[in-house]
């Protein structure tokens, strides 16, 4: 049964390690999977197929080693590899693709809470030298919520590999559209984007600012948004019909930052470096905040 966190302002949904999701691409510890403000619904759901909805994305949901996972190049096909905070995952082909559904021995998890958190342990088995211990707290202020990392080395391997949040967004249901805002404290540079996918030409891309024009009918798609730099992990996201912000603010920073989205939904994107030598820990901390435009 889901967690909820819950004030005068937030209400914040967090399910279960086993419960609703369970493919083997998002981390399944704090899978936070609504947010709302003064009622209002932050957030929303990866596709709006409703036929395959149980491996969708939804709210807040992070992942590790979207493009390679801990030690997957060094497992033999047959074998089986750590998708950390969902458990081992078994190799098919010199591939991963992030998007399939892979055989899985879940990792193990525990749950405990206070009165304004939610703390979600997990344990990985030992495989190839590898193995760690996964903390993550989430935990509810006035207007906002931290998410706290901590990722212990418990193997003989270092840990190198990365983790961010994809972010599933539509201020009170609204489609994207002319009243979004999506705004970062640094240049956007178009010129050094890895990937951009803008078929229909409504994402308006600015200084600092990406606009809309109009509804996008087809997926759209920026990578590395700030041309590689190292910048303060940050974005904001603002909407003029309602006069509402949601703002992420990572106590890190980042060379890489993407955007994704499609008609219903945005998602900024702020990746973590993680190494991590053997018998180590690192921490980082994600804070989302909500507030009302010139309050």
């Amino acid at each position: 049964m889901a967690h909820i966190l819950k004030n005068n302002h937030l209400e914040l949904h967090i399910d279960a390690p086993t419960e609703n999701y369970s493919c083997t691409r998002f981390d399944w510890t704090g899978k936070i999977s609504q947010l709302k403000f003064q009622n209002i619904p932050l957030t929303t759901i990866e596709n709006t197929d409703l036929i395959n909805t149980a491996c969708f994305g939804k709210g807040f949901y992070n992942e590790f080693g979207i493009d390679t996972p801990l030690g997957f190049n060094e497992t033999a096909i047959g074998g089986w590899f750590h998708k950390i905070g969902v458990g081992l995952l078994k190799k098919e082909n010199e591939q991963y693709l992030f998007h399939k559904k892979y055989a899985v021995k879940p990792a193990k998890f525990s749950v405990s809470t206070e009165a304004n958190a939610v703390i979600i342990h997990c344990t990985s088995e030992a495989v190839n030298g590898y193995s760690y211990k996964l903390t993550k707290e989430i935990e509810l202020h006035h207007s906002s919520f931290t998410v706290k990392y901590t990722l212990h080395n418990t193997g003989e391997k270092e840990i190198v590999t990365d983790e961010y949040t994809h972010n599933f967004m539509a201020i009170n249901k609204a489609s994207i559209g002319q009243n979004y805002e999506l705004s970062f404290p640094f240049q956007l540079k178009p010129a050094l984007f890895e990937e951009t996918v803008n078929t229909e030409q409504k994402v308006a891309i600015g200084d600092q600012k990406i606009k809309f024009k109009d509804t996008p009918k087809e997926p759209f798609f920026f990578s590395n948004l700030s041309g590689g730099n190292q910048v303060h992990a940050e974005w904001k996201l603002t909407d003029l019909k309602t006069n509402i912000g949601i703002r992420e603010t990572g106590n890190f920073q980042t060379n890489k930052i993407n955007v994704w989205g499609w008609g219903h939904v945005i998602s900024p994107e702020l990746f973590f470096k993680i190494n991590i030598k053997a018998g180590k820990s690192l921490e980082w901390t994600r804070t989302l905040e909500v507030f009302k435009i010139n309050s």
